[in-house]
């Protein structure tokens, strides 16, 4: 029999396949390897497969394209009803198979390799703003323990730094001496880490007419603007601005019923470092409106009778 739809569950050696016929009938149950993968997709005819929108997911996805499958990534709440019983690989491949097919199913955008490459660095010059930012905690914290206070921010830590160290009167004996002078250029090194890669971002979105585009808003910057244009891609995924803010989780959660409506915080579903990035841009918008904005304008109004972080966020959903 002709099989129509696959689900895939992904895993890192082992995956999971269910297929079905154009009737809904049970087809194929099996189990394959990593490197049996493509030669078995590469025989089979053409048809329409599902997998959970996870990690590897944009590769197979690209990878089974090119065979002349029509690949589509759901997110994994999306699938999750469908499992049946208990959760296990078979339930998890059936239940992909069973939401692929559904004609109102939501699906994720499959990334470009470009896009995954920039959203690396973007990843790893998050990671380093953690570690620098914990190596500068750290050093505060056990200065203190001496009874130095450093005031807070990492440039005052560089300012700073050097003056302990030069001071012979503040009681530091050499071995934490030593100790802040190799903490102290771990820092610096995590700092030039950050610069260079951010400086590969800037690069980057110098070459792309859509992240340009988007850095015309008011408090989108370059770094903001790639990482939109490299996780959203196509934004014609959706069907209005409402629903791509609600993707971004800058939309109320809601929790109504009987006609009556209730609406809650603001859903954080998605992306978190969109979102801060997003959020971080309205807040410098605000900053500036506060003198300098019209009197009359939808912000300065928002400001006046609300919290400056829920017109932060207000100003981030309408961004």
């Amino acid at each position: 029999m002709k099989i129509t739809t696959i689900g895939i569950d992904l895993a890192k050696e082992v995956f999971q396949i269910h297929g079905v016929d154009e009737h809904g009938r049970i087809v194929l149950r099996k189990q394959l390897r990593r490197n049996k993968m493509t030669k078995f997709f590469a025989h089979i005819e053409p048809c329409l497969i599902g997998m959970e929108a996870c990690s590897s997911s944009h590769h197979w996805a690209r990878k089974l394209g090119e065979f002349g499958h029509t690949v589509k990534l759901m997110s994994l709440q999306f699938v999750k009803p469908y499992v049946k019983t208990n959760k296990h690989d078979v339930a998890d491949a059936e239940a992909i198979c069973e939401a692929v097919s559904r004609p109102n199913m939501r699906f994720v955008a499959i990334k470009s390799v470009e896009q995954q490459a920039i959203l690396s660095v973007h990843r790893a010059r998050q990671g380093l703003v953690k570690a620098r930012t914990a190596q500068a905690n750290q050093i505060r914290g056990l200065l203190s323990e001496f009874g130095i206070v450093i005031p807070q921010g990492i440039h005052s830590i560089a300012r700073r730094v050097p003056d302990i160290l030069e001071d012979a009167e503040n009681g530091l004996p050499g071995t934490m001496r030593h100790l802040l002078r190799r903490l102290n250029d771990h820092l610096k090194e995590l700092g030039r880490q950050v610069e260079e890669l951010e400086l590969q971002i800037k690069l980057w979105h110098k070459e792309s007419e859509a992240s340009q585009k988007l850095e015309a808003i008011p408090g989108i910057g370059p770094i903001t603007a790639s990482a939109i244009v490299a996780t959203v891609g196509n934004a014609t995924e959706f069907k209005n601005s409402r629903q791509l803010s609600a993707w971004f989780g800058l939309v109320p959660k809601q929790y109504s019923s009987g006609g009556k409506q209730l609406l809650l915080g603001i859903s954080k579903r998605d992306d978190t470092y969109l979102r801060t990035l997003l959020i971080h841009g309205a807040r410098a918008v605000i900053r500036f409106a506060e003198n300098k904005a019209e009197p009359e304008s939808w912000l300065r109004k928002l400001i006046t009778r609300r919290n400056k972080n829920v017109a932060a966020v207000a100003l981030a959903e309408k961004a």
